[in-house]
């Protein structure tokens, strides 16, 4: 696969991060990859970056057994991306026919802002196309995440306002702090 440098707007400074490595995922990766999804998405840490949800849910937004299920399905990948021997990023890749479906997706909050989750949705839409000749790639995105919604709309994904409820009471998936959350389905071509 290939890789590229990308470089950290953290600090007063740019730092380069070290050659991103993409790779899949195996078991061995769950324990990180719950620490990297988590630390993108819940608590105070995710508040370094733009993509935490800690304003919508508390709880957790993912377990180990969630992740080592995506690692282990056989119609899907985990792909992961490693810098300087460290996980700083994710997505899942699962085939559904036609189509892919990209999923939890993070990024180091450090990381947010200085191109590297251009560079993984650039991956796995590559590699879709490539192994799956998967026309179109689907994602579900809560539809209160304007900015990211927008962030994937700048990528060419659009929205179809087709909805689908949030699982409340399923604290696997958070504790929602608010009672009007659902999920809007994005789609792009991939031609």
């Amino acid at each position: 696969m290939e890789t590229r440098a990308v470089e950290s707007q953290e600090g007063a400074g740019a730092t380069r991060l070290a050659e991103p490595v993409f790779r899949f995922a195996t078991a061995a990766d769950v324990p990180d990859l719950v620490a990297l999804i988590e630390s993108a998405y819940r608590g105070d840490a995710s508040r370094a970056g733009w993509t935490t949800e800690a304003d919508l849910l508390d709880g957790q937004r993912t377990d180990p057994e969630g992740v080592l299920a995506v690692v282990s399905d056989e119609s899907g990948r985990l792909l992961v991306v490693e810098s300087g021997g460290e996980l700083v990023a994710c997505c899942q890749l699962e085939h559904r026919g036609g189509h892919a479906y990209f999923g939890m997706f993070a990024v180091r909050p450090a990381l947010q802002g200085a191109g590297l989750g251009k560079l993984v949705i650039a991956e796995a839409e590559r590699l879709v196309r490539a192994e799956w000749s998967a026309t179109e790639m689907h994602m579900t995105v809560i539809r209160q995440r304007a900015e990211l919604i927008a962030w994937y709309e700048r990528r060419g994904y659009r929205r179809t306002g087709r909805m689908s409820p949030f699982p409340y009471g399923d604290e696997r998936f958070g504790i929602p702090r608010r009672t009007d959350l659902e999920f809007e389905l994005l789609v792009k071509e991939l031609g």
